[in-house]
């Protein structure tokens, strides 16, 4: 695994090969608010998560396992892979662990958070997610709550979002960079990439007006993207539909942005959503 400021590029394993595929401690990434860690599990393999002072959200990327968090034993997952249906996931507050222990080959997505709240843990099950899509024409996508900002949570915000080949996602751009509410708030954000195509691409474009930063990013299957600050738009490469899971966090639970005031024109121009959408159903 390699990070640069702003890209973490997943370790390559064999199809069946166990291990972490991404391992990004806070202080690794030089931020305040998010870990965030990618785990794959051979079947029979078991896993302990502990959240002592941090909430903790796992969502299941691909594969079933048997969770205990204290509830008593229950067969979670089941979609292949991410474009294969709605995740399970599972929200652990501070003072709470889980045992996974895989029943096929799993893949894991994990963000952890400092907190001292003292909440309940909870299952994600796809019949609790929501699905919308947003945008329109080439600049559509679908989006997959996961954990809302109305969840019990105390800092996390969690979402997927599926974006067809040559669409545009994230857009028009907007940032959440300003402690200013209701109108702004400031979270951190983590981009992680899947694409199910080995050939396909997306690229994100960070810049921010304010300090004349402006950098483009060449993503592929497996690579995380770390959002400080400033606008953010995503756009996948044609014939290759593109997956990111975001975890958000920062001074407040709520998804208030500001958008780039250039390029909000584009709403009044926008017709019907991408009729390949929604490109999940269940």
């Amino acid at each position: 695994m390699m990070h640069t400021e702003n890209v973490v590029h997943s370790r390559t394993l064999p199809a069946d090969q166990p291990g972490e595929l991404i391992q990004l401690p806070r202080e690794a990434a030089g931020w305040e608010w998010m870990s965030f860690f990618v785990r794959r599990l051979a079947p029979g393999m078991a896993w302990e998560c502990r959240a002592e002072d941090e909430e903790v959200a796992l969502v299941l990327l691909g594969g079933q396992c048997t969770a205990d968090w204290g509830q008593g034993k229950q067969l979670i997952g089941g979609r292949k892979n991410v474009f294969d249906g709605f995740p399970h996931a599972l929200y652990l507050p501070p003072g709470n662990n889980a045992t996974l222990k895989a029943e096929t080959v799993c893949e894991i997505a994990e963000c952890r958070v400092p907190s001292k709240s003292r909440l309940e843990p909870r299952l994600i099950a796809p019949k609790d997610v929501s699905s919308s899509l947003r945008g329109g024409e080439n600049a559509s996508r679908q989006i997959v709550d996961i954990i809302r900002p109305d969840f019990a949570a105390d800092r996390l915000i969690v979402v997927e979002v599926y974006t067809p080949g040559g669409n545009w996602s994230s857009y028009p751009p907007h940032k959440h960079d300003v402690h200013n509410p209701p109108a702004e708030v400031d979270l951190d954000e983590i981009y992680y990439y899947r694409i199910g195509d080995p050939r396909g691409f997306a690229f994100q474009n960070l810049y921010d007006p304010r300090t004349s930063r402006d950098l483009t990013l060449k993503v592929r299957d497996g690579d995380a993207v770390l959002v400080r600050e400033g606008y953010h738009p995503v756009v996948a490469g044609p014939g290759y539909d593109v997956y990111y899971l975001n975890f958000l966090a920062g001074t407040s639970r709520t998804m208030a942005v500001t958008e780039d005031p250039q390029h909000t024109w584009i709403r009044s121009n926008w017709k019907e959503p991408d009729t390949r959408l929604p490109l999940i159903l269940s």
